[in-house]
């Protein structure tokens, strides 16, 4: 990984300010300079940026203009506040009255993607997979020998150079820049994690999808939407004919239906076999392992069966959803299936953190997830008692700061379908951890006959969970997944679930393999 690197392009012709003014129908201060780069942070200018300062939750973004301009910023975008604070100084500015609104079309005007002619942009929308089907996609497009760039939660990455991600998608310089420096470097798709607050800011401003995906619906960030019919409608703004060329929708919930009933785009829609109105079928054939294998057919006899690395019957409807994007954008299914179906390794994915198990054979499964809400609980929950003879043990905390309506419902699902509940901290962000448990434990409390413990330190919990299971037992981490931190009082405190995991199973006298 590019540790520290700012992702940006090289080969795009620097922007003048009164063009970017001019085209933007915004108001100019000061003299005329160059503009090669956006940025919203400090830590992100370069020589020769324009620094774009919005209006925080506590601070206004142009206190930090003199670190911006001593870092080369050479001209600041800004609101009438902003302008105002600058009052009197020397300096080349722009004034919006919502700059945020523009700032996908200032860094598509700087960065050159406005122009179209680049990569094709695969977006991947839903409550769960999201992550999951990027990756996907972006496995099967090298598969086919194409140069390929992604987006997550977990990473950034344009073809083999990985970059820090701390959002679920990027703020839309980030995106922009993302996608001129994929189009330098010859990359044929670019697949994106779009989260529906993304969208609600106008991250993808000024971003066409070649095709757009839709994993599920379930209940999640309430606390930004209110209700399942408004968080649905911040999903759809993805699926608009200004947004994408064509859209492909899983269709195996009632909110994959609603939404695919609306759409005036081009639609294929993808469910499990049985469906009556789906276009496209999969069927979880076998599983053995950590492998999973597949058949996907089409409306008009299309047929392809392949495998990957991924478990759980959710996990392939992520992967026929990706399979279905790429027939979508072109692709063949002859294609697709000489690449990766009979007769190759299959998907040649790592989808981290995701019912990820780093055991040991002759060790407990330790499975890892990110999941944080009821229906992750229960598909991954139901994945890995499939995988397991004995009993299973899930460790679960939760965000802080997010739906707290969602917390008793986690808890009835975990304690309904695991045998053993151990409730612990997560990502408490600013609300205190003691609240976040307590609905988890409401839920869990709730069912009868339920084996549940509070364990508040992560790392405790872990080690007593790994305390009861034998050879045949599993224990589910949910919450952490791949994420690299635990965010507590607004910190970000270097965490990693994998290595916590992987002490506690050598404390408790399992093997470990070296290379996990």
């Amino acid at each position: 990984m590019a540790e520290g690197a700012i992702l940006r392009p090289t080969q795009h012709s620097p922007q003048s300010l009164h063009t970017l003014a001019d085209s933007l129908e915004l108001e100019r201060f000061g003299d005329d300079v160059d503009i090669s780069g956006v940025a919203l942070n400090t830590s992100a200018v370069l020589p020769g940026d324009i620094f774009v300062a919005l209006q925080g939750a506590h601070r206004h973004g142009i206190e930090f203009w003199p670190q911006a301009k001593a870092a080369g910023a050479s001209a600041v975008m800004t609101d009438p506040a902003g302008r105002d604070t600058l009052a009197g100084e020397d300096v080349s500015l722009l004034v919006a009255t919502e700059p945020r609104r523009l700032l996908g079309a200032l860094a598509s005007k700087v960065y050159g993607t406005s122009r179209g002619g680049g990569s094709a942009v695969f977006s991947v929308t839903g409550t769960n997979g999201k992550t999951s089907t990027v990756f996907l996609l972006e496995a099967m497009m090298r598969a086919l020998g194409l140069g390929t760039a992604l987006s997550t939660t977990a990473v950034r990455k344009v073809l083999d150079v990985s970059y820090p991600s701390t959002l679920t998608t990027p703020e839309a310089p980030d995106i922009h820049a993302m996608l001129a420096l994929a189009s330098e470097g010859g990359v044929w798709g670019v697949a994106l994690e779009v989260s529906a607050q993304a969208l609600n800011k106008k991250r993808l401003e000024g971003v066409f999808s070649t095709v757009s995906g839709f994993t599920n619906l379930s209940h999640d960030h309430f606390e930004d939407f209110g209700n399942m019919d408004h968080y649905l409608a911040a999903k759809a703004a993805l699926f608009t004919p200004e947004m994408t060329g064509s859209a492909v929708v899983c269709v195996d919930t009632p909110w994959g239906e609603k939404l695919a009933a609306t759409l005036e785009v081009p639609l294929l829609t993808v469910a499990k076999a049985g469906h009556e109105s789906a276009l496209w079928h999969y069927e979880l054939t076998k599983a053995e392992g950590n492998r999973s294998w597949w058949n996907l057919t089409g409306p008009d006899g299309e047929a392809l069966s392949m495998s990957a690395p991924i478990l759980g019957e959710h996990m392939v409807a992520n992967a026929a959803l990706a399979s279905v994007m790429l027939v979508s954008s072109g692709v063949s299914v002859s294609d697709l299936g000489a690449a990766m179906g009979p007769g190759t390794a299959g998907i040649p994915v790592y989808i981290p953190g995701r019912v990820e198990n780093i055991s040991s054979p002759g060790a407990p499964g330790v499975f890892l997830d990110a999941g944080r809400s009821a229906d992750a609980y229960e598909q991954t929950l139901s994945t890995v008692r499939d995988q397991t003879k004995g009993r299973v043990v899930i460790v679960c905390g939760t965000s802080g700061n997010r739906d707290a309506s969602k917390r008793p419902v986690m808890g009835q699902v975990a304690a309904t379908l695991a045998d053993v509940v151990i409730v612990t901290d997560d990502d408490p962000r600013l609300e205190d951890p003691h609240q976040i448990r307590a609905g988890l434990l409401e839920g869990a409390r709730s069912i009868e006959g339920a084996t549940v413990h509070e364990i508040a330190d992560p790392t405790e919990a872990i080690r007593f969970a790994l305390s009861l299971v034998g050879e045949d037992d599993s224990v589910l981490w949910c919450g952490p997944g791949s994420q690299a931190y635990r965010d507590i009082a607004g910190v970000k405190v270097p965490y990693s679930a994998r290595q916590q995991a992987l002490e506690a199973l050598h404390l408790s006298g399992w093997p470990i393999d070296k290379q996990t």
